[in-house]
């Protein structure tokens, strides 16, 4: 009962801390809020002192932050949350107006990260239900190169290509369902493509529990076994798809922003930059609240599908059988990425040639030339080291945070949905606040929010792992916690948990990428790769070669990344059905007089 009760006090306590510390970014940073709002409504007006303290009449705010921030609070319960410092209107209708406009994106993406997943799991489902899944060599690296492309790259080339050369579908604005299919291909498919993986490592596991083999062998049709095998490993990604509605919903800001699209992700960016504090702190408070009910949504269905089996300890473990790797892949991917990084490193990526402006490939320039007359492959190769080097470290902290936190579920439960719901953009504004602005701002602000997915996805797993037969037999027999965590739990749950880290690695780069793209990553001259991109995108339709080199290498990333993840499988061959519980590796603590056992000759007869 207490547990149930701290769980909604500490969410609450997050939200409050998140909004309090929304509400305090003016004084963070060190800036007057009336200078910015002048800035916002009247870019041409003179900054006097006595028009700003005009402003700060209008607005209170030398009455300071505190009793902003209470009265603010106190006309929440009458769903006021006031009215904007921009445009004086009121805020609630305003984000609830383009809360309504994200959501139908979000579903209409869904929709499409579903097709997606679908297809990604196509062959797998279809091997499964015809029980030719043996030996299957682990792929995905098509699934893995959809993943790594950047949205906004995706919406940029949908906006011109589909929208205005071919003229099928209209490009920007929001003005009808129509206007909803470019930007929701541009958000769902990489979305989908990173469910259908991590439901794809999940099949052949359920494909080869004890119920599929002896459902197959009594003659049930594939198709009913294939359905029930999808209904066996969706539960564990359930976590993860509730982090996809927030973050589609509140996180797609770059593709608004290119479709012109007035939703939630792009009201939030706008008041964060203005310091527009009513509507940002509703958006948050909005998207808090999204979170929480998409969480025990999630929970609920979870529950819903596994049905009793959860609550009796009575299920199989969902951990697949280590398949064999195609271990040329990886190789060839990283001798592709090593050969791009090592021509192109001796080059000068700072050297401008005005006269070679957006020159296509040639034996010169093997990637082309920028609008600045740089050498494309020099600018991809020397931002491979800084890209790469700071993906595998936010990674790599990701990955430790997510397990550890994952294994506390009652406190990282809405630790995650809080997180989740602040987008990296307002992560790195509020990281700014904090620290200042620098090359480790935006480092920092995707660290801040990539743990999230490992912690959701390990604590699901640790819930069902928990609910397996072996591991309810093992601490029958007197294991311990600490034994069952270290010889029972992390050896089943890291293997996935790693290779989903690996997977969001090109994800981790796309972040960082985004950041650049809005202005608030590296700044030029530097070849970081998603200033690279944010830099040629206005010359995609005319020099598509300045644009698709460094997406190129980040779908090449992500080839690598999931290919190496293959490997990342536990070792050990998976029990027999019906062999009953393992020995564990290391006898547990026993006690004789209870008459457990205690010896390997007992462990065998208990077998």
């Amino acid at each position: 009962m207490a547990r149930r009760m701290g769980a909604p006090l500490w969410r609450a306590a997050l939200a409050a801390l998140l909004v309090c510390g929304i509400g305090l970014l003016p004084w963070l940073t060190h800036t007057d809020p009336a200078l910015t709002i002048l800035r916002t409504r009247s870019a041409d007006r003179d900054p006097t002192p006595e028009v700003l303290a005009d402003i700060r009449s209008q607005l209170g705010l030398d009455h300071g932050p505190l009793r902003l921030l209470g009265q603010w609070l106190a006309g929440l319960p009458r769903g006021d949350a006031g009215r904007s410092w921009i445009s004086g209107a009121e805020v609630t209708p305003a984000v609830l107006q383009a809360l309504g406009v994200s959501l139908l994106l979000m579903a209409v993406a869904l929709v499409v990260a579903g097709c997606t997943a679908a297809a990604v799991c196509a062959r797998t489902l279809y091997l499964g239900a015809h029980r030719r899944l043996g030996g299957r060599p682990a792929g995905g690296s098509g699934s893995a190169v959809l993943a790594a492309l950047p949205e906004f790259l995706t919406a940029s080339v949908l906006a011109t290509v589909v929208g205005v050369q071919l003229g099928w579908l209209p490009a920007l604005g929001w003005y009808g369902p129509q206007w909803t299919v470019l930007p929701a291909l541009a958000l769902g498919l990489p979305a989908g493509a990173v469910l259908g993986r991590l439901l794809d490592d999940q099949l052949p596991g359920a494909f080869a529990e004890p119920w599929a083999l002896a459902a197959a062998a009594r003659g049930l049709p594939g198709r009913a076994v294939a359905r029930q095998a999808l209904r066996r490993c969706v539960p564990g990604l359930l976590p993860n798809l509730g982090l996809f509605v927030v973050g589609l919903t509140g996180g797609s800001v770059a593709v608004e922003q290119i479709f012109d699209i007035p939703g939630l992700g792009r009201t939030t960016l706008q008041a964060a930059i203005a310091q527009d504090l009513p509507v940002l702190q509703a958006g948050t408070l909005v998207l808090v609240a999204l979170a929480a009910v998409t969480t025990a949504a999630a929970r609920l269905a979870a529950g819903r599908l596994i049905g009793p089996a959860l609550r009796d300890g009575a299920l199989h473990t969902p951990h697949r059988p280590a398949p064999p790797v195609r271990r040329i892949q990886p190789f060839v991917y990283s001798l592709l990425l090593s050969g791009v990084i090592v021509l192109g490193l001796p080059r000068d990526p700072l050297a401008l040639d005005t006269g070679a402006r957006l020159h296509p490939p040639s034996p010169a320039h093997p990637f082309g030339t920028d609008a600045l007359g740089r050498d494309v492959l020099a600018r991809v190769a020397h931002g491979a080291l800084d890209t790469l080097l700071l993906a595998l470290t936010i990674s790599a902290i990701a990955l430790v945070a997510g397990v550890l936190l994952g294994c506390l579920p009652t406190l990282s439960g809405p630790l995650v949905d809080t997180v989740n719901a602040v987008p990296p953009v307002l992560a790195a504004l509020l990281v700014t606040a904090v620290r200042g602005g620098g090359a480790g701002t935006p480092v920092l602000a995707v660290a801040v929010v990539a743990w999230a997915p490992l912690a959701a996805h390990t604590s699901a797993l640790l819930r069902q792992e928990r609910a397996t037969v072996h591991l309810t037999a093992t601490r029958a027999l007197g294991a311990g916690p600490w034994y069952l965590l270290r010889s029972e739990l992390l050896p089943a749950v890291l293997p996935p948990v790693v290779r989903h880290a690996l997977l969001r690695l090109p994800g981790v780069a796309l972040a960082l990428a985004s950041l650049g793209f809005l202005g608030l990553g590296a700044q030029p001259p530097s070849p970081e790769w998603g200033l690279l991109l944010a830099e040629n995108q206005p010359y995609a339709e005319r020099a598509p070669w300045a644009v698709l080199a460094p997406a190129t290498v980040l779908a090449l990333l992500g080839a690598l990344a999931v290919t190496a993840a293959n490997g990342a499988r536990r070792g050990s061959p998976r029990p027999a059905a019906g062999a009953g519980p393992r020995p564990p590796r290391r006898r547990p603590r026993m006690d004789r007089k209870a008459g457990r056992p205690t010896t390997r000759t007992e462990w065998a007869a208990l077998r």
